[in-house]
């Protein structure tokens, strides 16, 4: 009779074990191979970011762009961009550009391949600035956000640019008021010249014609409608005598006092806005 014998089914694998030297050279050995491919790796990076093959070749200014020149960012700025167009440092050129006269804010990214966007904001000028310990001529600007910056002010086209004078870090306060003062004022042909903020928050203006206004403390709206009732009143006065104004103070509860060339001071005034000239 015949027999059919079937193999016997494994049932489990024998492991050998390698010697403890064999596998810590293993472990070792892709170790090594690893550094080496890290190395290899960084080395590849490296000489891509100096490759003169990525070098950037343009740079491309946009922006409403007055009083900024190109040979002007060509001196000011571009030798302080380093690198390729993979390595330059983007902040130090915004940094860079921000530093060009009458340059307000930059903002540089890449375009690919070898190009540079920068795209450039300029100073509006609203008004020359005096700061609180400074006299003669104006040698900084004000621009439209308020912000005090430095400029060549020979480069202003606008030679009846007001000035704005007061305490460090109060232009953006000076030029709010300003801007709704000029307004009260010019209904009445008076032209701002200079408008000064005190340390102590007392307002003064002078305007064209060379008189001086003290308008006083307070807030705006305040000194606004102090400012409004003086403006309405004061032709009954400079009608009657003949005389310009030379100077006014409105630092009186609802009543000013002013003085008219070659004539005299003035008594405050009384409540309702009627002036009375002191005889």
């Amino acid at each position: 009779m015949a027999r059919t014998l079937r193999a016997p089914t494994l049932q489990a694998q024998a492991a050998v074990a390698l010697p403890g030297d064999v596998r810590w050279m293993n472990t070792a050995t892709h170790g090594v191979l690893a550094l080496v491919v890290l190395g290899l790796v960084a080395a590849a990076v490296l000489w891509l970011l100096r490759a003169p093959l990525f070098a950037i070749q343009t740079i491309q200014l946009d922006g409403d762009l007055q009083r900024t020149s190109v040979p002007t960012i060509r001196t000011s700025a571009m030798p302080r961009l380093a690198g390729n167009f993979f390595s330059v440092d983007l902040q130090q050129g915004q940094k860079a550009f921000e530093e060009v006269p009458w340059v307000r804010k930059a903002e540089v990214r890449r375009v690919w391949p070898d190009r540079l966007l920068v795209r450039l904001e300029e100073h509006r000028a609203a008004a020359l600035w005096q700061g609180p310990d400074e006299d003669g001529d104006a040698e900084r600007l004000v621009n439209s956000f308020g912000e005090v910056f430095d400029a060549n002010v020979a480069d202003v086209e606008d030679d009846k640019l007001p000035v704005l004078a007061g305490p460090d870090g109060s232009a953006a306060q000076v030029l709010a008021l300003y801007q709704r003062l000029q307004p009260v004022l010019g209904a009445h042909d008076m032209l701002i010249e200079r408008l000064h903020l005190s340390g102590r928050g007392s307002w003064r203006v002078d305007l064209d014609g060379g008189a001086t206004i003290e308008l006083g403390r307070g807030s705006d709206d305040e000194v606004l409608a102090r400012s409004s009732r003086f403006a309405s009143t004061l032709a009954q006065v400079t009608g009657r005598f003949k005389q310009p104004l030379e100077t006014a103070d409105l630092r009186h509860r609802d009543a000013y006092a002013v003085r008219l060339r070659n004539v005299g001071t003035q008594t405050p005034a009384p409540p309702a806005g009627a002036v009375k000239k002191n005889q």
